[in-house]
């Protein structure tokens, strides 16, 4: 009788602990975020004692992206189609006309942003953005208008990439080399109706996975890597890529860096080669989502190895080498933004990255994570500090970065 009863309590026992685990499971994860506050803030960092960080502007809608202008003033992209104009500190409120349409839903949306070179002389503004198709497939695109009286005149798509029906890789990133050209990026994560994982980053007939090389036109370079090679799309500069979230000319030596998400971990820093192959889906340091490898060993022969990799995943998302005389404890610093990191919301925050001159790793710090805002972007602005936006629905913000009084 008593080892009846004792086994009766023992299943009731486990009944209710699996009920609340249960319970437990279907809670959101994440940490809570409280508004963004009115600021400023001070806050010490590790070698650059202490920073005032101030909101520039609030009221923002998922913004996305910082080019400077000439003479000053800046436009952001908000992820949602609009572009707008920001001079003197203060928000236009009435968003830059002409944008091309974009397709919103999954990562998809109006992303990036750059000025020509001779912006002063042609006014021409490059935009990375989802083209939406009649039967509901999506695919990154760079279009091209001239940014004159609050609009863009003379829109034009210079590439569109091949859709698939997915939401994710949706994404692309766009900036000009010292050479004048343009290189974009295009996202890598496809899958297929029925969730297989596609193998377009590595296909050298797809733009899909890819940073490609144009002229200001959209034409092909004549010096292109793949040219004249049979079976491979002439528009194609590096291979092998899955969600690029950033991408810059490295304002000292004149390289093309780039990062990418990666799964669950494998977030990686690249610095990139013309014609070189950058592993994904064959390689990763990360994991698929349900907790697989990617692949069993992280590096391969043939392949190029990234300069910095987070495990776990922060979500990178913009990207900037500080070569400012306002942080000179800074100087040579990346600087990278976190959307969250481990997979828990609420974490998001900016990292800097001190690298030797061989780019080996030395340290790396997490910053502004007293504000619990996912870091977006970050850019080093013409006057020496830092600009980020946080990444919210209706109440996004861009923060400046100086050093304290």
């Amino acid at each position: 009788m008593k080892i009846g009863s004792s086994v009766l309590l023992t299943a009731s026992l486990l009944l209710c602990l699996t009920t609340i685990g249960y319970a437990q499971e279907e809670e959101p994860i994440g940490v809570p975020v409280p508004p963004l506050g009115e600021g400023p803030w001070v806050i010490d960092t590790a070698e650059q004692h202490p920073v005032h960080v101030t909101a520039v502007v609030r009221g923002l809608s998922h913004p996305w992206a910082i080019a400077f202008l000439p003479g000053g003033g800046m436009l952001i992209t908000e992820r949602d189609g609009r572009l707008r104009v920001v001079r003197d500190g203060a928000l236009d409120p009435d968003p830059v006309s002409g944008v091309p349409e974009v397709r919103t839903d999954g990562n998809g949306g109006l992303m990036d942003v750059a000025v020509h070179p001779d912006f002063a002389d042609n006014g021409l503004v490059y935009l990375t953005y989802t083209k939406g198709h009649d039967d509901g497939r999506g695919s990154p695109a760079l279009a091209r208008g001239r940014l004159e009286g609050g609009a863009l005149h003379d829109v034009e798509d210079l590439v569109v990439t091949e859709p698939f029906h997915t939401n994710s890789g949706l994404n692309g990133r766009v900036a000009f080399g010292r050479d004048g050209k343009v290189y974009m990026s295009t996202g890598g994560r496809i899958r297929s109706l029925d969730g297989e994982l596609l193998d377009a980053p590595q296909d050298p007939r797809s733009l899909r996975g890819k940073v490609l090389r144009l002229n200001d036109d959209g034409s092909v370079p004549a010096d292109n890597p793949f040219v004249d090679e049979p079976g491979h799309r002439p528009e194609i500069y590096t291979i092998g890529h899955r969600n690029t979230l950033g991408l810059m000319l490295h304002p000292e030596t004149g390289d093309i860096w780039q990062h990418e998400n990666g799964p669950n971990g494998g977030d990686e820093l690249n610095v990139l080669l013309p014609g070189r192959n950058y592993g994904w889906p064959l390689m990763s340091f990360g994991r698929l989502y349900p907790g697989e490898r990617v692949s069993p060993h992280p590096t391969r022969d043939g392949y190029e190895s990234p300069v910095v990799v987070w495990l776990p995943a922060i979500a990178a998302a913009g990207l900037a080498v500080y070569t400012g005389d306002q942080f000179p404890a800074w100087k040579g610093n990346v600087f990278v933004g976190s959307l969250q990191e481990g997979g828990i919301p609420g974490t998001g925050h900016l990292q800097r990255i001190v690298l030797n001159d061989l780019l080996e790793e030395l340290r790396r710090e997490s910053m502004l994570q007293e504000l619990r805002q996912r870091i977006r972007e970050v850019r080093q602005g013409p006057d020496g500090l830092l600009y980020v936006l946080t990444d919210h629905i209706d109440d996004g913000a861009l923060l400046r970065i100086a050093p304290s009084p």
